[in-house]
């Protein structure tokens, strides 16, 4: 659904142009599907098949979305392609998750499997992997990673998971690991001396520091350290709202000064004070301030929503869930969306936003992609 900008038909033939033309990456990229892009037949389908699983929470939280890949990969959710290519984004990550054994297992293979059984899908090892899927026409997925737990203090497993084709790793998640607090930590601890040889071996296989949970001064040491760009793949302006996800001016500065990017997200509870009213004007106010603040140059996209699940399963996951991962009450995924990015069909509307507001065609370019691929190119080569 085209949110309402009031362009003008030149303006609207601008964005299309654009949007089709340039590279779009989104760094915490959930999708392609969302809860409303899930036909209500499979979404039953699937409530049936978690039920046996009730009386285990976490498990019964994390199953639909294992089946929503499952019966992608095996063609009975054809929307799984068909609503990537709608949305115009080239490239998107697909995550590893690293909080234990199983799951570090488990998510491998899900990982895979989306690669090998999609032949329009690549797997991104290089930044010209992603430039080579817009010109085929095909889509990039970027191996990533929110947890490190599972490491413990095995670097030689760091070198495995990029062997695998891990490209960007984000350092803690909200609370304390073993390489530095997150941003839920109050202790505002920092790096832990294991946490600066871990950021050093990244840097030498040429995985991307992530910052995007950290805390502040987990995010400012890690700026300090790294010889490498740093980022924050998924954030928000703590200026405009002042939540705990949310990233202060001194860490942006910090972040820009490496040669790194600042991805804002989509995430109605972070960016503005009503989730149920928040739009993706309020998500372009977050681009416009960290843009002024640090330079166009600095700036991506990270929506982290709408999340590739089921809308009776995120009800479950708010209630019973999020609060075991330091989220506050009332925090965290739900039915609630950005007016304007529903669905990531959507997306188009990020470049129609910016051509609203009177961004030039080179500076969205960078926005919508560029400055993430630059990265790429200056980390993996």
């Amino acid at each position: 659904m085209l949110y309402d900008f009031h362009l003008t038909s030149e303006q609207e033939e601008r964005a299309k142009r654009l949007h089709e033309e340039n590279i779009n990456i989104d760094l915490l990229f959930q999708g392609p599907l969302s809860p409303t892009a899930i036909p209500d037949s499979v979404s039953e389908r699937i409530r049936e098949l978690c039920e046996p699983f009730r009386d285990d929470p976490m498990r019964y939280s994390s199953l639909p979305a294992k089946w929503i890949i499952q019966l992608s990969a095996s063609g009975v959710i054809p929307e799984y392609k068909s609503e990537w290519y709608k949305s115009g984004i080239t490239a998107g990550n697909r995550e590893l998750h690293l909080s234990n054994t199983d799951d570090f297992i488990t998510s491998m293979g899900e990982v895979q499997l989306q690669f090998d059984s999609h032949d329009w899908l690549i797997k991104a090892l290089t930044a010209e992997d992603i430039r080579r899927a817009k010109r085929e026409g095909r889509k990039a997925g970027i191996v990533t990673a929110q947890e490190t737990e599972v490491l413990s203090k095995n670097l030689d497993l760091l070198d495995a998971l990029h062997q695998f084709g891990l490209r960007v790793l984000q350092l803690t998640y909200n609370s304390q690991n073993q390489i530095g607090a997150g941003c839920a930590e109050r202790s505002n601890g920092g790096l832990t001396n294991f946490g600066r040889a871990f950021i050093d071996r990244m840097n030498k296989l040429g995985i991307v520091v992530d910052t995007g949970h950290c805390g502040k001064a987990t995010t400012l040491e890690a700026c300090a350290v790294s010889s490498a760009p740093v980022i924050a793949s998924h954030t928000g302006v703590e200026a405009l709202y002042p939540h705990m996800r949310c990233k202060s001016d001194e860490e942006f500065k910090a972040i820009a000064a490496t040669g790194g990017v600042i991805g804002i997200f989509a995430m109605p509870w972070f960016v503005y004070e009503d989730p149920d009213h928040t739009t993706l004007d309020h998500v372009l106010d977050h681009i416009d301030y960290v843009v002024r603040l640090v330079g166009v140059d600095h700036v991506g996209i990270g929506t982290d929503w709408p999340m590739s699940d089921l809308t009776w399963s995120l009800v479950y996951f708010k209630e019973h869930i999020a609060p075991k991962l330091g989220f506050a009450p009332g925090d965290g995924p739900s039915t609630e969306t950005v007016v304007g990015l529903e669905q990531y069909g959507d997306f188009i509307n990020f470049t129609r936003g910016l051509v609203a507001r009177g961004y030039s065609d080179s500076d969205i370019a960078k926005i919508m992609g560029g400055n993430w691929l630059r990265v790429f190119e200056q980390v993996w080569g």
